[in-house]
């Protein structure tokens, strides 16, 4: 299966090249910086050029062309308001428009928990980012493709020791990147599950028995 993964630099991304390559598929990642590439092709995948600020509908037809499956998890990281709307909001809705144009059915998109930053002081850029975030899960989930919409906790930058917490709600808590990484991938090698919603955080249950799980449900 061939597969973009739009934030394929990011902390997530960057850990979910290889296991994609590793289990067999075919991986385009996209990047903004040329240097960027380098990275991406040492992970087993191929990079393709945009940046995400400055792109359309038709830009993202162009590089999801010939995908199976695409993979969404970019962020703004707090980096301004309007690139928070363009990158967390704006971008998801793009993509599906153009998956349905190409055919695309799988969509994965990294969204947020729902209780993400409700211990702390009301601060409007997070309240911004939240609002966005649920603006793309709306679009996504009301499209026609198969949809995941995985909502990990307070991602924090380890890889994680590949144990979990996963299901449709879950007690928030952290959550390494790399666990997030592996989640997707799991998820990516059971096509039949789709159209779901799950929270994720660390935990004790190893990932690709979390994801089995899901199926008996």
């Amino acid at each position: 299966m061939k597969i973009l993964v739009i934030g394929a630099t990011g902390g997530i991304g960057h850990r979910l090249l290889p296991l994609l390559v590793e289990n067999g598929h075919s991986v385009v990642g996209l990047h903004r910086k040329a240097e960027q590439a380098a990275a991406i092709t040492a992970a087993g995948a191929t990079p393709v050029s945009g940046d995400i600020m400055e792109m359309d509908e038709d830009d993202f037809v162009r590089v999801a062309e010939g995908c199976d499956a695409i993979v969404f998890s970019a962020g703004a990281a707090g980096s301004g308001l309007d690139r928070t709307t363009t990158i967390d909001g704006d971008a998801p809705i793009k993509l599906v428009a153009a998956a349905r144009r190409l055919g695309i059915s799988r969509f994965y998109l990294v969204s947020a928990f729902p209780e993400a930053g409700r211990s702390r002081d009301r601060n409007d850029r997070f309240e911004h980012y939240m609002r966005e975030k649920k603006r793309a899960d709306v679009a996504v989930a009301s499209s026609d493709l198969d949809w995941v919409i995985l909502r990990p906790g307070t991602l924090v930058h380890e890889d994680g020791d590949g144990r979990v917490s996963l299901g449709p709600a879950v007690p928030y808590g952290n959550v390494a990147r790399g666990n997030v990484a592996r989640v997707l991938a799991s998820l990516i090698e059971h096509p039949e599950i789709r159209r779901e919603f799950l929270e994720l955080t660390d935990g004790d249950t190893p990932v690709d028995t979390a994801v089995a799980s899901l199926k008996r449900r």
